[in-house]
C-alpha cells in the first residue's frame, strides 16, 4: 500500500497557554500561538501516513487527540549531522513521563506555589522522520493510554485544544474596551457559540489575553505618562517621580506624588490604603492610589502608581519609593485588597505597620465565590454580615464562624478556609486595638476606592486620563476648602449645657464634632455601674437602659485620667466613645483630657502653630470634679497608712503627721476653703477692708507671741498683697495675649489658605 498523503487546511490562531496549568514542554501562549486546525477528514494514525509538513503532522494528531479525548505536547527531536535541520519529531500524550522532582533550576530555591502533578507515564505518542522525498512520514504510533480519557464536554479545557480564534479576540477586545469583565466576557461567549465546549478555551485563558492586550497597549503609551510626569516635575520641583529600571524598557512601575501629597501625608499618614481596584481586569489602566482620610473625614491623595508589572519585587520596589518619597515614616496602619504577593511585600517594606484586607472587597469577592450558597440559601448573606460585623470579641466570632460554616455545609470550601486562616487581618474583632480613622468597625473606609470615584472608569484610556486625574485633584481641593470654610465661620447647635460638648465644638472640625456629639448624646440613656475597684483602676459596667444582656467593660484609673473600654472605639478611631464618656459622666469629668484629643480630628490638624498647651490649660481644671479628688486623696492616703504602721517609730510620725494635718484642714473648712500651700506652708488668703491679705499659720502663732501694731501688720499686708495681685495680673495678661496672638495667626493663616485656593479655582474656571 502506497503512503497517503494529508492535507490540512492550518491557520494561526491566539495563544491561550496559561501558567496557572500543568507542566509541559511546548507551551502554547501568545509568543507562540495555538494551531487552529480543519482536518479534511476523521483518520485514526497508522504507520506509513504523510504530510507536507512537521506542522502539519503535528497539527494531525492534535486534531486526533481532542476527538479521543486527551491532551498534546512535543517532546523529542534528532537533528541531522550535516546541517543540523530537524529529521525526526515526536508528539506524545501530555501524560507523557514523570516530572523530574529533583530538578536543577527547583534544588537552591523555595516553590512558594507548586504545579499539580500530571504526568503520569503515559506511553502514547506519535514521531515523523522526513524522508528524502521532503514528505514526513510517520514512523512510530502508540495508541493506548494507561489512564482516563476525557469526554467531549471537557476537552476544551485540555491544554492544547484551547484556542482564541480571531472572531473571539475582536469579541473581547469590544466588550473589555466597553468596561466588561472576563467572568461577564465568557458570559456572552457562552451565550454566543451555544455552549462552553463550543467557545474553545476558558475564562483563565480570556483573563490572560486581556492582561497581555493591556499591557501591550500600555507599553505603546508609557511614554506620554513619562513626558507628563517630567512636565510636572519642570513646573514644581517638589513633584516626585520614579520609574523602576530603565526609563527606555518600560518594564517597571511607575509612582508619583504631588507636593499637596507629600504635605497631606505629614498630616494625615497615620492610615493609608493602597487601592488596587483595577487588578479586578474592569479597568483599562493599571492605576492604583495611595490614599488617607483628612481632619474631615474625606478622603485625601499621598500618591499614585501605575503596575506594570506585578511581582513581588516590583511591589516591594513600589513601596519603598513610596516611603522615601513621604520622608521615610512608615504609616501606623495600611488597607490592601486580599493578595499574597502584596501582603508579602509590605511584611518586608513596613514589618511594623498593621496590614488589614479590605473587608468591603473580600465580602464582594464572596458573592462570587459563594454564588450558588447565596441563592440556594436567602439567608447567608445575613447571617454572614452578623458573624464578621456583629460579634463582640474572638470568642464569639470563632463560634459564630463554625455555626456558619456547619449551618451551610462549608467546613470544606476552600476559599473559605483561606479568607479565615486570614481573618485577623480583616475580620474586626481581631482589628479594634489599631488606628484606622474609621468611626465604626462596620463602616466601609471612604477612602477604598473612592478618591477617583467618577472620574477614572473602566474606559478611561491613557490620553484622557491627565485631565481627568487634576480634574479629580482639584474637586478634591475644593471640596475640602468648602468644609474648611464652613467649619471656621459657623457654629454648631449645642445639645447640652455639658463644658465637654462646648470644649470639643471649639476643637475638632464640624463633622467629626457632629459624630462625638453623638456620642455624648447617646450617653444619657446608658448606665455606669462601679464593679471592681483595686483602688487605683476602677472597673464599670456600662450599658444601655433595658439592654443588660450586651454590656461593655471600662477601666478607669482616675490619676492618669485614662480610660479603656471593652468596645476599643478610641483605639480605631481616634473619639471617645459613649462608653467612655458615660464613666466620665458619673464621675465628674466635666472637660476632655489633653491625651484623648488627637490633633489630626482637630480645627488646626494642617497648622503649624502649636496649641496644645491652650488646650491642656482649657482641661487642666478636671480637679473640680469632687470625685477625683476623692479617689486621689483615698490613693495617697492608703499608701501613708501601709507605710505608716510598719513600726512603732513610723506609727508616731504617723499620727503626729496626721494631726497636724487635721488642724489646717479644719482651718481651711473654717476659712471656706481659702487656703493655699506655700513652700509646704498653709497660707490663708483672708479679705480685709477690701484688701488680701496672706499669712501663714506660724506666723499667726508668732504673732501671739510678739504682738505687732495694728497699723504696722495692716500696712505690711497690704504691701505683699498688692505686689502679689500686680504680679498676677501681669501673668494674666501676657498668657492672654499669647494665646489671643497663637489663635489670630493661626485663624489668620487658614483664611489666607481658603482665599488662595478660591483665587485659583476661579481663574481655572474663567480660562
Amino acid at each position: 500500500m502506497e503512503n497517503e498523503v494529508i492535507e490540512f487546511d492550518i491557520g494561526l490562531g491566539g495563544g491561550c497557554g496559561s501558567e496557572e496549568d500543568g507542566d509541559g514542554d511546548d507551551v502554547l501562549d501568545e509568543d507562540n500561538p495555538c494551531l487552529v486546525i480543519v482536518p479534511s477528514y476523521d483518520l485514526e494514525p497508522y504507520e506509513g501516513i504523510e504530510f507536507e509538513s512537521e506542522e502539519a503532522a503535528k497539527a494531525f494528531y492534535n486534531s486526533y487527540a481532542r476527538r479521543v479525548g486527551f491532551s498534546t505536547r512535543v517532546s523529542s527531536s534528532r537533528r541531522s549531522r550535516k546541517d543540523g535541520a530537524i529529521i525526526q519529531r515526536s508528539f506524545v500524550c501530555a501524560k507523557e513521563g514523570f516530572r523530574n522532582l529533583n530538578e536543577k533550576r527547583t534544588k537552591d530555591r523555595e516553590i512558594k506555589r507548586p504545579r499539580t502533578i500530571t504526568r503520569v507515564g503515559c506511553k502514547a505518542a506519535l514521531s515523523v522522520k522526513i524522508h528524502d522525498s521532503g514528505k514526513w512520514v510517520v514512523s512510530n504510533f502508540v495508541k493506548e493510554h494507561n489512564h482516563e480519557l476525557v469526554p467531549p464536554d471537557q476537552v476544551h479545557c485540555l491544554r492544547s485544544h484551547r484556542q482564541i480564534s480571531g472572531p473571539a479576540k475582536t469579541l473581547i477586545d469590544t466588550l473589555q474596551a466597553a468596561g466588561m469583565g472576563p467572568r461577564r466576557i465568557m458570559s456572552a461567549l457562552i451565550k454566543e457559540y451555544g455552549g462552553i465546549s463550543k467557545v474553545g478555551f476558558t475564562e483563565v485563558d480570556c483573563r490572560n489575553y486581556m492582561r497581555n492586550n493591556r499591557q501591550r497597549s500600555l507599553e505603546g503609551d508609557i511614554q506620554l505618562l513619562l513626558d507628563y510626569l517630567k512636565q510636572m516635575h519642570i513646573q514644581n520641583p517638589g513633584f516626585f517621580y520614579a520609574v523602576q529600571g530603565d526609563e527606555d524598557q518600560y518594564t517597571g512601575n511607575v509612582f508619583w506624588a504631588d507636593s499637596k501629597a507629600r504635605a497631606n501625608y505629614n498630616y494625615f499618614g497615620d492610615t493609608v490604603t493602597f487601592d488596587t481596584t483595577y487588578r479586578s481586569n474592569r479597568y483599562r489602566l493599571p492605576f492604583a492610589p495611595f490614599t488617607g482620610v483628612n481632619h474631615h473625614g474625606q478622603p485625601v491623595l499621598f500618591g499614585c502608581a501605575f503596575l506594570i508589572n506585578e511581582s513581588e519585587a516590583s511591589f516591594i520596589w513600589l513601596f519603598r519609593t513610596w516611603l522615601a518619597a513621604m520622608s521615610g515614616q512608615p504609616p501606623l496602619s495600611m488597607t490592601t485588597d486580599h493578595d499574597a504577593v502584596i501582603k508579602s511585600a509590605i511584611m518586608q517594606v513596613f514589618p511594623e505597620t498593621r496590614h488589614r484586607f479590605c473587608k468591603w472587597h473580600i465580602f464582594k469577592k464572596c458573592q462570587e465565590k459563594l454564588s450558588h450558597v447565596f441563592l440556594e440559601h436567602p439567608n447567608f448573606e445575613a447571617d454572614f454580615h452578623k458573624c464578621v460585623n456583629l460579634t463582640e470579641c474572638t470568642e464569639e466570632f470563632e463560634s459564630c464562624w463554625l455555626s456558619l460554616v456547619d449551618k451551610y455545609e462549608l467546613r470544606d470550601h476552600d476559599w473559605l478556609q483561606a479568607i479565615y486562616l486570614d481573618r485577623r487581618q480583616w475580620v474586626p474583632v481581631y482589628l479594634r486595638d489599631a488606628f484606622f480613622a474609621e468611626m465604626s468597625v462596620t463602616q466601609r473606609s471612604d477612602s477604598m476606592n473612592s478618591y477617583f470615584d467618577g472620574y477614572v472608569n473602566a474606559s478611561t484610556n491613557l490620553n484622557q486620563f491627565f485631565k481627568l486625574y487634576e480634574k479629580a485633584v482639584e474637586s478634591r481641593t475644593e471640596k475640602e476648602v468648602k468644609v474648611d470654610y464652613d467649619t471656621m465661620n459657623t457654629f454648631p447647635v449645642l445639645k447640652t449645657p455639658s463644658p465637654m460638648e462646648k470644649q470639643a465644638s471649639e476643637i475638632y472640625t464640624k463633622k467629626l464634632f457632629m459624630r462625638f456629639q453623638e456620642e455624648l448624646v447617646s450617653t444619657l440613656t446608658f448606665m455606669a455601674n462601679k464593679v471592681e475597684d483595686d483602688g487605683l483602676v476602677t472597673t464599670y459596667q456600662v450599658a444601655k437602659f433595658g439592654d443588660d444582656h450586651r454590656p461593655y467593660y471600662v477601666r478607669f484609673n482616675v490619676l492618669e485620667m485614662k480610660a479603656t473600654c471593652s468596645c476599643q472605639m478610641f483605639e480605631f478611631s481616634g473619639l471617645l466613645c459613649r462608653h467612655v464618656l458615660a464613666v466620665f459622666r458619673v464621675t465628674n469629668v466635666l472637660t476632655l483630657p489633653s491625651h484623648y484629643i488627637l490633633k489630626r480630628w482637630s480645627r488646626s490638624a494642617k497648622s503649624s502653630v502649636a496649641l496644645e498647651d491652650r488646650v491642656a490649660d482649657v482641661i487642666n481644671y478636671y480637679l473640680e470634679s469632687h470625685t477625683v479628688r476623692y479617689n486621689m486623696l483615698r490613693h495617697e492616703a492608703f499608701k501613708f497608712v501601709e507605710e505608716g504602721a510598719e513600726t512603732i517609730d513610723t506609727y508616731t510620725v504617723a499620727m503626729a503627721a496626721l494631726e497636724e494635718a487635721s488642724k489646717k484642714v479644719s482651718l481651711a473648712v473654717k476659712h471656706d476653703g481659702r487656703i493655699s500651700l506655700v513652700n509646704g506652708h498653709c497660707r490663708e488668703n483672708l479679705t480685709r477692708n477690701g484688701v488680701r491679705a496672706n499669712y501663714s499659720i506660724e506666723d499667726e502663732h508668732r504673732s501671739l507671741a510678739c504682738p505687732l501694731s495694728e497699723d504696722d501688720m495692716d500696712t505690711k499686708i497690704q504691701e505683699l498683697s498688692y505686689q502679689l495681685d500686680c504680679a498676677n495680673r501681669k501673668c494674666q495678661v501676657y498668657r492672654a495675649n499669647l494665646y489671643s496672638v497663637l489663635k489670630d495667626i493661626d485663624d489668620h493663616k487658614q483664611q489666607l489658605s481658603i482665599k488662595v485656593q478660591n483665587i485659583k479655582l476661579s481663574l481655572k474656571d474663567g480660562l
